[in-house]
């Protein structure tokens, strides 16, 4: 017949770890000196730091701000990664829901179209930018393309926030360009990320004059996709100018911000300025008929 046998308490010469006392630790915190278990050690330069001190030090070491105010984005382009996956997520939804419901549902015309593609639903403004052509797999393929190249650059230096919000931005004002530069009839449906896409053009342009870089390729870029708009048929030049056009505003307002402990309040105001343009010619235009 056999007892359990209790384990043995660590005796009081016995440096134990604060965190977990029934464990003996004779690995010390290199920052406090405290006892750190196996569980509570975190590698240092130098030896080990407890969990305690790692953490302290994180509330205590200010965030690491890029020249435009945002916090510096390293590693992955998370937000790039976000765009990209809700737009390739949206594409294979409309595959997997039968008789065009999605694109029914999320795409834009303008305010004069029918109900069913947006009358007085300005949400659709910003969802057709997640919506792309079935019938032409490029469309999707060369905007993912474009949003991935030009996202891994703009993103570090703006910041993940900022870059959304030009993205976002940049895409409601592609729906705006093409209501105000597009007759009331026929109403075409308009889908697609190149007005956004555009959007990052701009704004890279007016970050890459800011910092005083070489500017001539993007440029060639640009005019390059802006003829394609006016020769091919079916691309709505319309959403790429107005993308252009609220990129470029946005980043003149992120970057031309003085920095200081203002220049994320000046920042957000000049989004929002940007926004309520963009609010008030949608406005204008609606009542215009």
């Amino acid at each position: 017949m056999s007892y359990g046998i209790p384990a043995a308490e660590p005796s009081a010469d016995i440096p134990v770890c604060p965190r977990h006392p029934d464990r003996p630790s004779y690995v010390r915190c290199q920052r406090c000196g405290r006892p750190a278990c196996p569980e509570c050690q975190r590698a240092a330069a130098v030896g080990f730091q407890c969990i305690d001190c790692v953490n302290e030090m994180k509330r205590s070491t200010p965030a690491v701000r890029s020249a435009y105010g945002g916090a510096v984005a390293t590693g992955r382009p998370l937000a790039t990664y976000l765009l990209i996956g809700l737009c390739a997520l949206v594409y294979v939804l409309q595959w997997l829901i039968p008789a065009d419901a999605v694109f029914q549902q999320l795409a834009f015309a303008s305010v004069y179209a029918t109900p069913q593609y947006g009358a007085f639903e300005p949400w659709r403004m910003l969802t057709s930018a997640f919506v792309h052509s079935q019938g032409f797999v490029l469309h999707i393929v060369l905007n993912m393309y474009m949003l991935w190249i030009f996202g891994q650059v703009l993103e570090p230096v703006l910041g993940r926030v900022r870059f959304l919000a030009v993205y976002l931005l940049s895409a409601i004002g592609g729906s705006v360009g093409f209501m105000l530069l597009t007759p009331a009839l026929p109403a075409i449906p308009v889908v697609g990320a190149s007005g956004a896409i555009f959007g990052l053009f701009g704004a890279l342009l007016v970050i890459q004059s800011r910092r005083g870089g070489d500017t001539r390729q993007l440029w060639i870029l640009i005019v390059i996709n802006g003829v394609i708009g006016f020769v091919v048929p079916g691309i709505a030049w319309q959403a790429h100018l107005g993308g252009l056009i609220t990129g470029g505003l946005c980043a003149g307002v992120i970057a031309f911000a003085p920095r200081g402990p203002r220049q994320a309040l000046l920042q957000t105001a000049g989004m929002a300025l940007v926004a309520g343009v963009l609010v008030l010619a949608t406005v204008l235009r609606a009542a215009a008929g």
